[in-house]
């Protein structure tokens, strides 16, 4: 059995980092030929989501926005790699065996989730087996490199004399003082230790040094020399270093070049190959005055990098056009399935529709408007005729996301889409590449799946999407809302002449007045920019004329229901938030 007071606890540490992170890093390769779903890492995040409290998870989205993810990911790897890791070192360091049995308990739990996955297969388990392998043999390697037993290494003169008087009864009579070889000494011997004046687990230079290690006062480890019988265990620096700077560039390695071949480039050439078709049905013409063209405020098409996305794909899914397929089964006449060719072979409709989040806060950022290209879902549901009582859609991610959609919000006429492209090009892929729904009217967490790959034609009695059991509404239409872009909160304005301006939506209802006041005063009508239609935001602007000191600015919106937004306050579980947007501003 080694010790771990011969090895230091940084080192022990390191070894465990490297021989986890080394882990990771090969599933993470063969995940990239295996599949993103069977990476560990993205499987264990992906199960952390899924039982992840809603406070929780509404507190990540607020707190980090489109970076809640990454956060996610990270916070597994400080754990695993921060906390576990080190401990599975320290368990080597005293048994080999104890580290491996560490590295199966997280393998098994990484296999867990990959396996629970929806459509998970055996091969799935590839990458997390190939990984603790592969960790296994670099924990083993580090701390043979780290320690060694030298049975007959002892730290003294080439040659010891003793007295005579030294050597056990029944000894030979010879001079007064015999010369042994330190040779001659060796653990389990019948000769005394190896000096009459130092004890025989003393180094030359008098005792262990600081870290534990046997080393001179000078810092240089040296061999520990124990007693009689037992082992004789040393730690090397050295050779501990130089296995950790290769086990590290294997570690990163691996990562990299696993998350640079997990299908990305394939399905970006694929995706940069597709060539639209023209709409059957094209969107109106933009009105020229549908956008103000105010410096700070929202365009009326937002841009596809700038689009907003939150979603609970831990890892972004790449789905290889040519290999997708759109499967509309449950309560139909005739179950349809669509390839992605046959999808782009029928009538396509194109329409300007503003989504929004049900995360989105009063005044906040996921909300954006597209001009969007797609089949009509209506049009592929009457293929597979709907029957009688159906009232849900419960579609499916290539993720396994699902969420639940009203049928008769998708058939009454609206540009509900199944949607290929995204203002003017084919989808991206972080927004749902080759196929998402757009359903104008609804927030995004009850209608607009990415990478949508399955729908499910069923009852809301029967059937619960992703984020109802989480506390959310089962049916999410869109609230009326406005929002101040110019100025923002906490802004310096020079007294004067200013514009305030900002967006309002009520899609499918359309917006039909907002109105702005500031401190507390009278509410004034902004003017309103032009729009297509109802499914759209709008722009508005209104003049003011702001004095020195600090000012409170608030708007709501009308939509053309004559619905005006609540002032009161509420956050946005379970179906969005409601209140007016406030602002405060220094004139100076």
């Amino acid at each position: 059995m080694q010790s771990n007071s011969v090895v230091p606890a940084w080192a022990r540490a390191l070894m465990g980092l490297v021989a986890g992170g080394v882990a990771l890093g090969i599933a993470q390769l063969v995940a990239a030929f295996a599949g993103a779903k069977s990476s560990p890492v993205v499987a264990v995040g992906d199960a952390a989501i899924d039982l992840t409290p809603a406070p929780v998870k509404e507190f990540a989205i607020r707190t980090f926005g489109e970076n809640d993810k990454t956060v996610l990911i990270a916070g597994v790897l400080i754990v695993v790699l921060g906390g576990i890791a080190p401990l599975i070192g320290t368990l080597a360091v005293r048994r080999l065996a104890y580290g491996y049995a560490g590295l199966a308990v997280f393998a098994v739990i990484g296999l867990a989730a990959v396996l629970t996955r929806p459509d998970a297969g055996i091969l799935d388990a590839l990458p997390t087996v190939v990984g603790a392998a592969a960790g296994a043999w670099v924990l083993g390697w580090l701390v043979r490199r780290a320690t060694a037993i030298q049975p007959a290494s002892v730290t003294q003169p080439a040659s010891v004399t003793q007295p005579a008087s030294a050597m056990g009864p029944g000894s030979a009579t010879g001079p007064a003082s015999v010369t042994q070889p330190a040779s001659a000494m060796l653990p389990g011997s019948a000769t005394e230790p190896p000096s009459a004046t130092q004890p025989a687990n003393a180094t030359e230079s008098g005792g262990a040094g600081e870290d534990g290690s046997a080393g001179g006062r000078d810092g240089v480890e040296r061999p520990a020399v124990m007693l009689a019988g037992a082992d004789l265990w040393t730690f090397d620096r050295r050779r501990l270093l130089t296995g950790v700077a290769g086990g590290a560039v294997v570690a990163i390695g691996g990562a990299v070049l696993g998350q640079a071949l997990g299908g990305r480039r394939a399905v970006d050439a694929a995706r940069v190959r597709v060539a639209l078709p023209r709409p059957a049905t094209p969107a109106k013409p933009i009105p020229a005055g549908a956008d103000f063209h105010i410096r700070g405020l929202s365009p009326f098409i937002t841009n596809n990098r700038d689009f907003y996305r939150v979603d609970t794909a831990l890892v972004v899914p790449q789905v290889d056009p040519n290999a997708w397929k759109l499967r509309i089964h449950g309560m139909v006449d005739r179950p349809v399935e669509l390839t992605y060719q046959e999808l782009l072979g029928m009538p396509l409709t194109e329409a300007d529709v503003t989504l929004t989040c049900v995360s989105n806060e009063v005044g906040g950022e996921y909300v954006g408007n597209a001009r969007w290209l797609g089949v009509r879902m209506a049009e592929v549901l009457r293929r597979a005729g709907l029957r009688s009582g159906a009232d849900m859609l419960l579609s499916t991610s290539a993720d396994g996301f699902t969420c639940g959609t009203p049928v008769d919000v998708v058939m009454d006429g609206r540009d509900a889409l199944f949607a290929i492209a995204m203002n003017g090009e084919a989808l991206p892929v972080a927004h749902g590449f080759p196929v998402r729904q757009v359903v104008p009217g609804l927030y995004g967490y009850v209608s607009a799946t990415k990478w949508v790959v399955d729908i499910k034609v069923t009852r809301f009695d029967q059937d619960e999407a992703y984020w109802t059991p989480r506390g959310w509404a089962a049916k999410g239409p869109i609230k009326t809302q406005s929002r101040i872009d110019v100025p923002r909160s906490g802004d310096s304005v020079k007294a004067g002449r200013a514009t305030i301006a900002g967006v309002a939506w009520a899609q499918h209802t359309g917006v039909d007045a907002v109105e702005v006041r500031v401190d507390q005063g009278q509410w004034r009508q902004a003017r309103l920019a032009e729009v297509p239609g109802p499914d759209t935001w709008r722009q508005w602007s209104i003049d003011w004329d702001a004095t020195a000191g600090q000012h409170t600015i608030q708007v709501r919106a009308t939509d053309a229901a004559g619905r005006t937004q609540t002032d009161q306050e509420a956050p946005p579980a379970p179906d969005g938030a409601t209140g007016w947007h406030t602002i405060t501003v220094n004139v100076t």
